[in-house]
C-alpha cells in the first residue's frame, strides 16, 4: 500500500419515477450518496448489542424491516434482530462474504468469494436462486506494490471488498472479479446482460437517470445504459504499469446534481459530468489511495483517504477543500455515512469516528475491544502506524502477513449504517456492533 421527505424520495427514485429502489442497499440509496434520514448520535454512545461471528466482518450492514443483514469472512451470511442483535437465521456459503447486501421485495442479494451470487428469502434465509460467476478473484499483478519476487503473480491483499449489488426496475446489478458487470432478473437470476471491462470489477454500481456508473481495476470508469448495458461513455484514470500501486478503482461512485464522484487508487477523487463523462475537477491527496466511497449532501463531497488518513470536505462544484481532519495516517477504507450534523466513518485503528460537520471537528469516537488491546503495539508515539512492527520485509508474503496482523486491531473497514436510534457496523474482530445514544 502506498506512500426533507421529498428529497428522500427523489434519491430513491430514478429520473423517470417508474420504480422504487431496494428496501436497503450499500450507501443507503441507488445514487450511493451515503445520506441517511435518521437521528444523529451526537454524544459518545453506549453499546446496545454485539453479535460475534467466526471471522472478520468487512461487509456493511443492510437494514430493512427491523433486521440487520450482513456477511462475514467466516463464509456465513447473517440476519439479526435490529433491536436485540439476536440471530434470526444464517446461510452458509463456500467462502468469505465481503459484499454488502441489497434487500428488495422480500429478497436479500449478495455475492461471496466462492463465485456465487445469492438471492435469499429475507424472512427465512432460504435460497431462492444463485448465479455462478466464473473466475471470481482478487486483482492480481506481478511485482505488486513493489514486492518481491518481481515475476510472481500476486493477488492484491488490499482488494478486500466484493461488489455490492443495486436493485432497480426488477433487475439486480453487480460487478465481478471476472471483469464483467452483470444485470440479472431479480426474481429468477436470469441474465439480462453483461458488460466486459478489462479487469476485476469490485466497485459497486450506482444508478441514476437510467444509467449505471462503475469503475474497474483496468483504470477505466464506465457509464452504462442500465436497461441494455450499452456503453454511454468511459473515463480513463491513472495507470502504474510497473508496480500497479497507483491504479485501479475500488471506490463506488456517488451521483448528485448532475455529477458523478468517485475515488481512485491513483490518489485522486474525480468529479465527472453525469451525461458526458467530461472531467469537472479532480482532487489529488498526495499519493494516497481513495478506496472509501464518497458521500454527498447539500453541495459538499465528503471523502476519506488511505495512507494519509485524511477526511476531506470539498466543494462539490469546484473541488475546493473546505476542511480536513487528520487521523494519524491510519487508513480509512470505510465509507462515510451522513446523518443529521454528523459523518460516521471507521478506521484501521479499530475506531469509529463521529465527525461534527458544522463544527468541522471530531465529536466522539468508539474503540473496539480488540483495538484497546492491540493498538498500542502497532502505534508510534504520535499515534501513527508503526509499520516496522507490522511488516517484516519486502516479499509478498510479508505484505500478506502484515494485512492479517492489522486485522487483529479490530479494524472498522465496514461502512456504518444509521437505523432509528442505532448505528450498526462490523469489525475485523468478528463482531457486529450496534451503538445507541447514551441515556439523557
Amino acid at each position: 500500500m502506498s506512500k426533507a421527505l421529498l428529497g428522500f424520495v427523489a434519491l430513491l427514485l430514478p429520473a423517470s419515477g417508474s420504480a422504487l429502489a431496494a428496501d436497503a442497499m450499500f450507501r443507503g440509496n441507488l445514487a450511493h450518496t451515503g445520506v441517511y434520514f435518521e437521528r444523529a448520535i451526537a454524544h459518545a454512545p453506549k453499546v446496545q448489542w454485539t453479535f460475534h461471528t467466526k471471522g472478520p466482518v468487512m461487509a456493511s450492514p443492510a437494514i430493512a424491516d427491523g433486521t440487520v443483514y450482513i456477511g462475514s469472512s467466516d463464509g456465513r451470511f447473517y440476519a439479526l434482530d435490529l433491536a436485540s442483535g439476536a440471530k434470526k437465521w444464517e446461510f452458509k456459503t463456500g467462502a468469505r462474504v465481503t459484499s454488502s447486501a441489497a434487500v428488495a421485495n422480500g429478497t436479500v442479494f449478495f455475492e461471496s468469494f466462492d463465485g456465487k451470487f445469492y438471492a435469499l428469502d429475507a424472512v427465512s434465509g432460504g435460497l431462492k436462486w444463485k448465479f455462478a460467476v466464473p473466475g471470481e478473484r482478487r486483482f492480481t499483478a506481478a511485482h505488486l506494490h513493489g514486492m518481491e519476487p518481481k515475476g510472481e503473480a500476486m493477488p492484491d491483499p488490499f482488494d478486500l471488498f466484493l461488489s455490492s449489488p443495486a436493485v432497480w426496475n426488477g433487475v439486480v446489478y453487480f460487478g465481478s472479479g471476472d471483469g464483467n458487470v452483470y444485470a440479472l432478473g431479480a426474481a429468477n437470476g436470469a441474465l439480462k446482460w453483461k458488460y466486459r471491462t478489462g479487469d476485476v470489477v469490485h466497485a459497486s454500481p450506482a444508478i441514476a437517470d437510467g444509467m449505471l456508473f462503475i469503475g474497474s481495476w483496468d483504470s477505466w470508469f464506465y457509464a452504462l445504459d442500465a436497461a441494455t448495458g450499452a456503453l454511454k461513455w468511459r473515463f480513463k484514470t491513472g495507470e502504474d504499469p510497473d508496480i500497479h500501486n497507483q491504479q485501479g478503482i475500488q471506490s463506488s461512485a456517488a451521483v448528485a446534481d448532475g455529477t458523478v464522484y468517485f475515488g481512485c487508487r491513483d490518489s485522486n477523487l474525480y468529479a465527472l459530468d453525469e451525461k458526458t463523462g467530461a472531467k469537472r475537477w479532480s482532487f489529488n491527496n498526495k499519493g494516497s489511495w481513495v478506496i472509501a466511497s464518497p458521500a454527498m449532501r447539500d453541495g459538499i463531497v465528503y471523502a476519506a483517504t488511505s495512507d494519509t488518513g485524511q477526511f476531506y470536505a470539498l466543494d462539490g462544484k469546484t473541488g475546493a477543500q473546505l476542511f480536513a481532519l487528520d487521523f494519524h495516517h491510519w487508513p480509512l477504507f470505510s465509507s462515510p455515512a451522513l446523518a443529521g450534523d454528523f459523518a460516521y466513518i471507521g478506521s484501521h485503528q479499530g475506531k469509529l469516528f463521529a465527525i461534527g460537520l458544522k463544527k468541522r471537528a471530531l465529536g466522539w469516537e468508539f474503540q473496539t475491544a480488540a483495538s484497546k488491546k492491540s493498538l498500542p503495539g502497532f502505534s508510534n508515539a504520535d499515534g501513527s502506524v508503526n509499520y516496522a512492527a507490522v511488516q517484516a520485509g519486502t516479499f509478498y508474503d510479508d505484505m500478506v502477513v502484515a494485512v492479517a496482523k492489522l486485522q487483529e486491531v479490530g479494524q472498522v473497514l465496514s461502512s456504518p449504517v444509521p437505523a432509528g436510534n442505532l448505528l450498526v457496523f462490523g469489525a475485523t474482530d468478528g463482531n457486529v456492533y450496534a451503538l445507541s445514544a447514551p441515556p439523557p
